[in-house]
This record gives C-alpha cells, structure tokens and sequence, in this order.
C-alpha cells in the first residue's frame, strides 16, 4: 500500500488540476459543454449562490377555487413542491419562500435557460389518464384537451368522449427511460393499487385503442394499446428532448400543485452582496490562511512544511471537488472552506506537537513520528466526527443556505482527515529519511532535548542527528 499511495496522490492532484483549471465536459451530461450557456452547459464549472452573482428572481400567486380557499399548510405545499422541482432541474440553493397570505417568491441563481424554469415552476402538475373513444384520430402529443374533463364512470371500459380514468395521485414511481421499440427518450411509471388495476381492465378491452397520458391539460403521449397491461408499469413516448423527459420526471415525482398559480412578476436581480464583496471576502480568507501558513513555517519548521504543502493539496482537491459534484458556493459556503482549512491545521498541530512530547521521551526520530501520528488519530477522529454529526443535521434540517454550508464542511473535514493523517504521514516518512533533514532546529526542539531522543544503547551520534 506505501508503494501505490504516492502515485494514487500524484494521480489526484493531477487531476484535481485539471478540474480546477480547464474546461472539461461534464461526464454522463447530455449537454454539450457550452461555458457561455451557465446553469444549462455540459461544462465542469464554479457555480456560485445567488448572494455571489445574481439570478432570477419570480413572484407568483396562489389561485382560490369557489369551494377552497388558499390556506397556510396550501402555501407551505407549494412552497415545498417547487423547491423540489427546481433542484431536481440542477439548480442548488434556491431561495423559495412564502410571503403574505398567497405569495410565493421564487429566487434562483446563475440561470440561463429562464422559460423552462418558468415552465416548471408555473405547472400545476396535474397528470391525467383520458381514454380516447375509438374511431378518434387527431389526438397526439401537443392536443389541447382541457383541464376540466369529467371523471370516468365507474366500471366502464368504454367511453364516448374524453374522461379521466385516473389521475396522477396513482403515479407510484417515474424516472427517465427510452422505447424499447424506438430507442427515443421516454418516461417510465409504476401505478399504485387502484390505478393499476383501472389500467389494466381498460387496455384488455381496447386494444388497438388510443390512450391519452395528458398534463395540465395537454397531451404529452397518446399510444396506442398493442396488448393488455396488467402490470401497474407503463411507459409515456413521444418525441421528447432530454429537457421535456427531466421535466415530466420531476412533475410526476414530486406531484401535483393542490392550487393553480400564476405568475405576477419575473425578473433578473443583481447579486445581493455583489463581486466586491466576493473578493474583499475571499481576499480576507487568503489572508487568514497566509497567516496560518507563516505560523506552520515559524513554530514547527520542517513539519510545518509538510503541513503547508497538504493543506495545498487538499484546497485544490476541495475546489475541485465543489466544480465536479457540483456544490453551489454562497458566501457561507466560501466560510465553511475557510473553516474546514482551520480544522485541517488543527489536525496537523496535534500531530505535531505529540511527536515532540516523544521525541523528548527518548525516541528517534523515525519511531516519534509514527508514535505522533498514531497517539493523536482518536483525538483528531473524535473531533472530526463530532463536527460532521453537527454537520449533518444542519444539513438535514438547515434551510437552502444552511445546507449549502454543511455539505461544504461535510466535504472539508472529511478530505482534511486524510491529508492530514495520511499524505502528511507519507511526505515525512519520505523527508526524515534523508540525512538532510536530521537536524533539532528542523523540528523546533533544542539540541539538549534532540540529544535525548536517541537510544539509550551509549552509542555516540553527531550533535544534531538522529538515529
């Protein structure tokens, strides 16, 4: 293992690098990586939050019907609804938040493609299983049917006019798929109990038949039955983009709006603390770590080295990181890094100032050092773990922002843990092997006390080295 991890770390800065500076397509992205197309680019990018460069920003309504009007658990739906709509469409951190008594404000940042955001966030994501009466043509994708179609009568497997079989509360489960028959992009669903069995004693009796699968009153797919489907899985198929396919699967999985809504206003918004704040805070982080990397340098000297060369690496693996996952950055996000760079320094000084206390018991260098490592790994575990537990449950339970910046610490001290107790531990392995680097001073102790780090065996040894 001690042979392959220096190529295996060789290996992943080379490619944290790569991540961090060039211009890579987004691996299993069916978009092409276009840097000027933002959000909907097939790039390996740095996506900031909205506190960082701006976005959209929509205000939309709730609609009361005659016999229900918008309550607060309604708004509180909504809310959740399209929150979830829009980080299934790739957008992390939206701000999505009641106000008054039928608003919702919708802000989301870096986007490009703004109607199909629209699109999504307008549709009521009401689905529809209509019956076409036989002898019907006309009806494909795109027919325009209505949102008020009556529901089917009961037991009936023959219809006359358009009718809802079912709706979309019987939707179990939808993800992205392709025809068998075609090979085009298409949607695939499991029907729950009632659904399936409406399905199933609808298609034995028309075979040959149209079957409408219609949203918000439109048709997205109307095949025709080939044979009977008894088991609750069905297929939509049409001539869809991978957007439209993204959009129906998120509509479908997080269910249908319980009110209309319309749009009052949609707008582009500035960036709420603008790049100067950016860079006077990423400015005042740089500043920070320098200092951090001056105190490594002057107070444990050869090991601070080391330690200033991981922390080197495991910026470049985090970013790198934060570009391919990818992580929104906000503001709090950029102060969950700079921390998570604290808490790495934190490691190595336990480390380090446990090898001293054995170099001053009487061991050699060589064997201080493993003994440094190993005595201060449950100390820096349990710290590690205790902030990832913290971690995680602002996570789970954190608004947008909050859970921007958990996952950003999430990651720092988890990537912190291994350069701190493996690549730092390699690099010295390496280092105090050469006889170079057997001085005291390299490593912040006096010559009296390095003296006292060799073997109690009366062998003589040059001051300043190390057996």
């Amino acid at each position: 293992m001690r042979r392959i991890l220096p190529w295996l770390v060789a290996a992943i800065a080379v490619a944290a690098l790569a991540i961090d500076f060039l211009t890579i397509p987004r691996p299993f992205s069916d978009q092409p990586c276009a840097p000027s197309a933002g959000l909907s680019s097939g790039c390996i990018d740095t996506r900031l939050g909205l506190d960082l460069q701006g976005g959209l920003r929509g205000e939309y309504q709730a609609l009361p019907t005659a016999d229900h009007a918008v309550t607060a658990d309604d708004l509180t739906t909504i809310r959740t609804i399209i929150e979830n709509r829009i980080n299934q469409y790739g957008v992390a951190e939206p701000v999505v938040q009641t106000q008054g008594t039928d608003r919702i404000v919708v802000e989301i940042p870096g986007v490009s493609d703004v109607e199909t955001v629209r699109k999504l966030i307008g549709s009521t994501g009401r689905l529809d299983f209509v019956p076409i009466p036989a002898g019907t043509t006309g009806v494909n994708q795109g027919t325009v049917l209505g949102t008020s179609l009556p529901a089917c009568a009961p037991n009936a497997t023959t219809f006359s006019a358009e009718c809802v079989l079912f709706s979309g509360d019987q939707v179990q489960s939808a993800n992205a798929g392709s025809s068998q028959t075609t090979g085009q992009r298409a949607v695939d669903f499991t029907l729950k109990g009632t659904g399936s069995t409406l399905f199933a004693n609808y298609s034995r009796a028309n075979v040959g038949n149209q079957f409408a699968i219609v949203l918000d009153g439109t048709v997205q797919s109307a095949p025709a039955i080939q044979t009977a489907i008894t088991g609750g899985s069905g297929q939509i198929t049409g001539s869809f983009t991978t957007a439209q396919v993204n959009e129906l699967v998120t509509v479908l999985k997080y269910g249908a709006l319980p009110l209309a809504i319309q749009e009052v206003s949609f707008s582009q918004i500035s960036a709420t603390l603008g790049l100067n704040f950016l860079q006077q805070s990423i400015l005042a982080g740089a500043i920070g770590i320098l200092l951090v990397f001056i105190f490594m340098l002057v107070h444990y000297r050869l090991p601070g080295v080391i330690a200033c060369i991981a922390l080197t690496f495991y910026a470049l693996v985090v970013y790198a990181i934060f570009r391919f996952i990818p992580v929104t950055l906000t503001l709090a996000g950029v102060a969950a890094f700079v921390l998570s760079v604290g808490m790495a320094v934190d490691a190595n000084i336990l480390i380090f100032e446990r090898t001293k206390e054995e170099l001053r018991s009487g061991k050699t260098l060589v064997s201080a050092i493993e003994a440094g490592f190993n005595r201060a790994w449950n100390s820096i575990f349990d710290s590690n773990m205790s902030s990832i537990i913290t971690a995680t449950i602002l996570f789970y339970f954190g608004s947008a922002t909050i859970r921007g910046f958990a996952l950003v610490l999430i990651i720092g001290v988890l990537l912190s843990m291994f350069t701190a107790v493996t690549l730092s531990r390699m690099m010295l392995r390496f280092v105090v092997r050469q006889p170079w680097a057997r001085k005291a001073s390299y490593f912040g102790v006096s010559e009296d006390e390095f003296i006292l780090a060799a073997p109690p065996r009366g062998r003589q040894r040059q001051a300043g080295a190390s057996v």
